[in-house]
Formats: structure tokens, C-alpha cells, sequence
């Protein structure tokens, strides 16, 4: 099952997402068997793979598609936070959990095996961000380093310095970084990123932590989400502020997830009372909101399935969020 990487996924979704198609997703499947709550998820690009890290020390990679769970991998000796496919489906770069050992870790799911480990942070590792077109990553951490990667070596490639909480990001070509900490966006020619940012964007006097940043698939815009509960949407070429939503603030150990839907017309969130949210990029308006039936676990961690109408979304449970057709009269009977 493991030992060759699946087909290419296909990219196109038969149904074009609407906002009455959003309005409509429910949970239409949920793995309630965690122990702890989900601190990071990953979908990998051209398989139906998912991948979960969670605060019970397991790492977790369920098929999408058929809706299974494949395998779970414990990492007790050294905790799991932050988990991020490679290239390969099986194979994965996470950070750990335990205040000793801040090293990151490349790890087969196929045999368990350690492929290698990255030493440099000196502090939790709070972002990680892997580059599609190439075998490279950046790690942003509390010790305020960002550090450059080849996942074929051990000692990084490269180190900047921030003045804060980083969050980092690459973007889909890999030829463009961000590092966003203190109200700022600094963008990054990959290539010599050692010039220092050749654009900084500013997100509106925002000047609490940084949590995430992230880029649209097609490149063209860019959101930051924030403790103080603010998702800011950019121009990724102009720097311009298109829009910020607002949702509950998060705790300063939590981090407000947020993430674009395939073509980028839509944004979803989670939120510090643990409800889930999605916006029009055009409009910028609220098209659809969902209770949390777990909002005692803070943000749930939400990731949107690539080239899919579905999304998922992780706190004390992980669920699979796709469209109910039957509330859509003009598609019914067109599954």
C-alpha cells in the first residue's frame, strides 16, 4: 500500500464552489478516537493522503477518498506539534513537543524510520512551510530564527533573524517566502533571500503575534492570521489590504488557522471559542458559519483538500466537511 506514490490527483472539482454550495457542508465523517487535541495537519498535494499530529503524541495518516485511517505512529520520546508532508506520501517533516529536543525530524510512515533530523532551533518551532518544487523548507521558531532548509542535509542552509513570533510560508512556485512577525510581511526572493525582503507589506497597525501566513494556490493573494483574532487578506504582488475579518482571539499557546479553498474565492477559519468560519475574497462579506460541538478545545486547526469540495478541520476530533446536496435543489439529483 505504501510503497509507490498514488496518481497525479485530478485538480479539476465537478461542482463549481458557490457560496450556497458552502453554506451547505456539514461533517460528513469525523475520527473521535484523539486523545488529545490536533495541533497540525497536512493534506499532500497529488495523493488523497491526510496527515495529523496531535497532543497524544501521535502522528496519523488516513486515505480521504475511502475515508480511512491507515496508520498511527506514536512519537512519545519526543512529542509531535507541527506535521507537513514532502513530496512523498508517505514521508514526513514534523516538529516536536517536549521542551528538550527542538530538532525537526523526516520520517518515513512507511517503516517508522527517522530519515533524518535537522538541529538549529533552540526554541518550540511555531511555523514550517515546504517548498513543492524543491526538497527545501523554512522553520520559524521562538527563539526568532528562521532557518533554511535542504531536506537532504543535516545543518541548515540559512538563518534570519526576527524580532518576534515568525510565521512563514512558501509560496506555490517555491521561487517567493514570506516571514510575517509585528504587523509586517516580509516577502523573500528564494534565490537570495540573504539580501534581506524585497517587499514589506503592512496588515492594517495589526501588531500582535503573528500564527499563520499563507498563500492562494494561484499566487495572487495572501492572508495572515493573528492572536488578536484578525485574518487580514492581501494582494500578494501589490501589498494591498484587500480585507480582514474578525473572530474570537486565541490564547497566546494556540494558533488562528485559516486557509484559502482551491481557486482562492473563499476563506475559511477557525476561531478562539472553536467555531469555524468562511468568507468571500470578492465580497468580503460572512457567507456561512459553524457551531463548534468541541469549543472547549480553542482553534480547530482547517485545511482545505487540494482541487476538492471538501475541508477538514481538527481539535479534540477530526472531521471531513463536504457539501450536502440534498439541501441544494438546483443539484439535486446531479451527484
Amino acid at each position: 500500500m505504501f510503497a509507490g506514490t498514488q496518481p497525479e490527483r485530478e485538480e479539476k472539482v465537478s461542482l463549481e464552489l458557490s457560496e450556497e454550495l458552502l453554506q451547505s457542508m456539514e461533517v460528513g465523517m469525523a475520527f473521535k478516537d484523539y486523545n488529545g487535541k490536533i495541533s497540525s495537519m497536512d493534506f499532500h498535494r497529488a495523493s488523497s493522503y491526510l496527515v495529523t499530529a496531535s497532543d497524544d503524541e501521535s502522528i496519523r495518516l488516513y486515505d480521504v477518498t475511502s475515508g480511512t485511517s491507515l496508520k498511527t505512529i506514536n512519537s512519545k520520546k519526543y512529542g509531535v506539534d507541527l506535521v507537513c508532508f514532502t513530496s512523498h506520501p508517505t514521508t514526513v517533516i514534523y516538529s516536536s513537543k517536549n521542551g528538550w529536543d527542538e530538532s525537526l525530524r523526516l520520517l518515513s510512515l512507511h517503516d517508522n524510520k527517522y530519515l533524518r533530523y535537522f538541529k538549529g532551533h533552540h526554541d518550540r518551532v511555531v511555523s514550517l512551510s515546504l517548498c513543492s518544487r524543491k526538497d527545501c523548507f523554512i522553520s520559524g521558531s521562538l527563539d526568532r530564527t528562521v532557518l533554511l532548509w535542504d531536506q537532504r542535509a543535516e545543518k541548515c542552509q540559512g538563518l534570519l533573524r526576527v524580532q518576534g513570533r515568525p510565521a512563514v510560508s512558501y509560496d506555490d512556485q517555491g521561487l517567493v517566502f514570506a516571514i510575517a512577525f509585528g504587523g509586517l510581511i516580509r516577502m523573500f526572493d528564494a534565490r537570495k533571500y540573504e539580501k534581506g525582503p524585497f517587499e514589506i507589506f503592512s496588515v492594517g497597525g495589526d501588531i500582535s503575534d503573528a500564527n499563520v501566513v499563507k498563500f492562494s494556490n494561484d499566487g495572487r493573494l495572501m492572508l495572515l492570521t493573528t492572536a488578536d483574532g484578525h485574518i487580514h487578506v492581501l494582494d500578494s504582488f501589490r501589498g494591498t489590504l484587500l480585507s480582514t475579518y474578525n473572530v474570537a482571539p486565541v490564547s497566546c499557546n494556540s494558533t488562528l488557522e485559516a486557509s484559502f479553498s482551491p481557486e482562492g474565492m473563499f476563506v475559511i477559519s477557525g476561531s478562539g471559542n472553536g467555531s469555524v468560519y468562511a468568507w468571500s475574497v470578492r465580497s468580503g462579506k460572512e457567507v456561512a458559519s459553524w457551531i463548534s460541538a468541541t469549543s472547549d478545545t480553542g482553534p480547530p486547526v482547517i485545511k482545505w483538500a487540494p482541487g476538492s469540495l471538501m475541508f477538514a478541520t481538527g481539535s479534540s476530533e477530526l472531521s471531513f466537511w463536504v457539501p450536502d446536496l440534498s439541501k441544494l435543489g438546483a443539484y439535486v439529483g446531479r451527484k
